[in-house]
């Protein structure tokens, strides 16, 4: 007997005479689908009640395939949304290097992009005259843009920089970093806080994400090798394809002193 494919789902056909559990099959169908690209990230699947149903099997065995993809980081559960095709990138990202999201991808060999969100020139903010040690009424350039991984929406960001920096918030094409560059400004350090948020509705629809997914919200302040800031940039990067690594050295004993001292 033959369990028929999901009417919802493009899946391979599950064959009860074949000796492979059906709930591998179930979890190979799955995979397969998501190789060839029939079905991509952040597609929901059916509730378990629908896809057991649809595909003539128990209930008991959808949720055994679902549990063992999402251990295998293929599928993702979200708290009151449902089950998802998870992001076919996960990203490690070190705290200790400075570097720009296209440089990031770029040496993973991954093809990055942006859609610009606004754009704009005005009198900076009172957090941002604070964050780039600015004077009431000094410029800024504000760059907000949706950053992208090999087409996944990955990262929103919102970049400021002082006006004497960058006058023309046009000029930043791809990397904000290079546009820095060509003006002849190179950060040197930065400073960065982060923390872990939920996101808003607007925020989620971005990252085509549901709302309240959890996100990590990342500030950071850049600056010149003579300690000027030259960047203030807000990020929220989705929780679910990024893990952030910070590499810490553990500090000795000072063996110069006796244990008396």
């Amino acid at each position: 007997m033959t369990a028929q494919a999901s009417e919802s789902l493009p899946l391979l056909p599950l064959d009860e005479a074949n000796p492979t559990p059906l709930y591998l099959q179930l979890q190979q169908s799955i995979e397969e689908a998501v190789r060839k690209g029939a079905i991509k990230a952040d597609d929901a699947l059916p509730g378990e009640r629908d896809l057991a149903k649809q595909l003539g099997i128990s209930r008991v065995t959808v949720r055994k395939a679902i549990t063992g993809l999402v251990k295998k980081g293929v599928l993702v559960q979200r708290w009151g949304s449902g089950t998802f095709i998870a992001p076919q990138i996960r990203l490690e990202q070190p705290l200790s290097r400075l570097s720009s999201f296209t440089d990031d991808m770029s040496a993973r060999g991954l093809p990055s992009s942006a859609v610009l969100l606004s754009r704009s020139v005005g009198q900076a903010a009172p957090n941002e005259l604070m964050a780039l040690g600015l004077s009431p009424g000094d410029l800024v350039s504000r760059v907000n843009r949706l950053r992208l991984a090999d087409g996944i929406p990955m990262a929103i960001e919102h970049a400021v920089i002082p006006n004497r920096f960058l006058p023309d918030p046009s000029l930043v094409k791809q990397s904000l970093y290079a546009a820095l560059h060509e003006q002849g400004v190179v950060p040197s350090r930065a400073l960065q806080r982060l923390h872990a948020v939920l996101l808003t509705e607007e925020q989620a629809s971005l990252l085509h994400v549901p709302p309240q997914s959890p996100a990590l919200y990342i500030e950071r302040r850049s600056f010149t090798t003579a300690g000027e800031p030259v960047e203030f940039t807000s990020s929220y990067y989705r929780g679910d394809a990024y893990d952030f690594v910070a590499e810490l050295t553990i500090s000795q004993p000072d063996r110069t002193q006796s244990d008396d001292a």
